[in-house]
C-alpha cells in the first residue's frame, strides 16, 4: 500500500466519523472560524424535512467576487446539506472574516461546476490529489465531476 493510498483511506474514514467531521462546527460557533483560514467556511442551512437549523463545514473552491464563494459537495447530490439548500436556498455562512452572514445558495450547472473544478485543480494540484483520493475512497467511485454551489452574500439582510 502506498503512502497516498493510506492517506486516502484515513481521510475517507475521517469523513465517515461523525464527531470528527462535526468538530470544526463548534470552533466556528465559538467565533474561532479564523483558525481555518480562507479555504473553509461553515454553512448553516435548514433541514428540508425537519425545518431545523443544520451546520456543515466545507472547503471553499473559489472566490469569484468578494461576496461570493463556491463550495463543493464531495459526496455528490445525495449529501444532506446539498439536498437541503435545494429546498431552502436561504442560508447563513461563517468564514474567517464573517460570522453568521445571510447568503443565497445556488447549485451550479454541470458546465459551471466543471469549469470551477478545473480552476481549483490548476491552482491547488496537491490539495486536489489528496481530496480526489479521499473522496474516491469514501464514495467507492471515481470523481469525474463534483456538484458545486455558489453562495452569494445578501448584503441587504446580513
Amino acid at each position: 500500500m502506498t503512502l497516498s493510498n493510506l492517506a486516502a483511506g484515513l481521510g475517507a474514514r475521517a469523513l465517515h466519523t461523525r464527531w470528527l467531521v462535526r468538530a470544526p462546527i463548534r470552533l466556528y460557533r465559538a467565533g474561532l472560524g479564523f483558525l481555518f483560514g480562507t479555504r473553509m467556511l461553515m454553512l448553516q442551512h435548514i433541514g428540508r424535512i425537519s425545518g431545523e437549523r443544520r451546520f456543515v463545514v466545507l472547503e471553499v473552491v473559489d472566490r469569484p467576487a468578494p461576496d461570493e464563494f463556491v463550495i463543493v459537495s464531495g459526496f455528490g447530490t445525495k449529501a444532506q446539506w446539498y439536498r437541503n439548500i435545494q429546498a431552502h436556498p436561504q442560508v447563513r455562512i461563517s468564514t474567517a472574516r464573517w460570522r453568521n452572514v445571510a447568503a443565497i445558495a445556488t447549485p451550479m450547472t454541470d458546465d459551471e461546476s466543471a469549469t470551477a473544478l478545473e480552476h481549483y485543480i490548476h491552482h491547488h494540484p496537491g490539495a486536489w490529489d489528496k481530496l480526489r483520493g479521499t473522496i474516491e475512497h469514501a464514495t467507492g467511485r471515481p470523481v469525474d465531476t463534483l456538484p458545486m454551489v455558489r453562495l452569494k452574500v445578501s448584503t441587504a439582510t446580513s
